[in-house]
């Protein structure tokens, strides 16, 4: 492919191509993350200790995941799971 009139060259086109794929991506992934950690929230305030700590696993992996692909920062990751351990913990406590 030729360079362009607009003085824009190929290789930026593609990679702004790839930016798009990237970020609709990384929006799926983090939608989901959120997702996860609504159902674990849910089952907090409805004191269901066991249903918590499922949904609890199944955030952890997923943060796991995306810190791992670095769609999110590794301690950004470990931080939020640490603020939900804390929120399961509470409930736990009081039964």
């Amino acid at each position: 492919m030729a360079k362009l009139k607009t003085g824009r060259h190929t290789s930026a086109l593609k990679e702004a191509r790839k930016t798009k794929k990237r970020t609709l991506k990384n929006k799926s992934v983090k939608s989901q993350i959120k997702t996860s950690v609504k159902r674990v929230e849910d089952a907090v305030k409805k004191n269901d200790a066991a249903l918590a700590a499922q949904h609890l696993n199944a955030a952890f992996s997923q943060w796991d995941r995306a810190a791992k692909r670095n769609i999110i920062h590794k301690n950004a990751a470990s931080n939020q799971k640490e603020r939900l351990a804390k929120k399961v913990a509470s409930i736990l406590k009081t039964k």
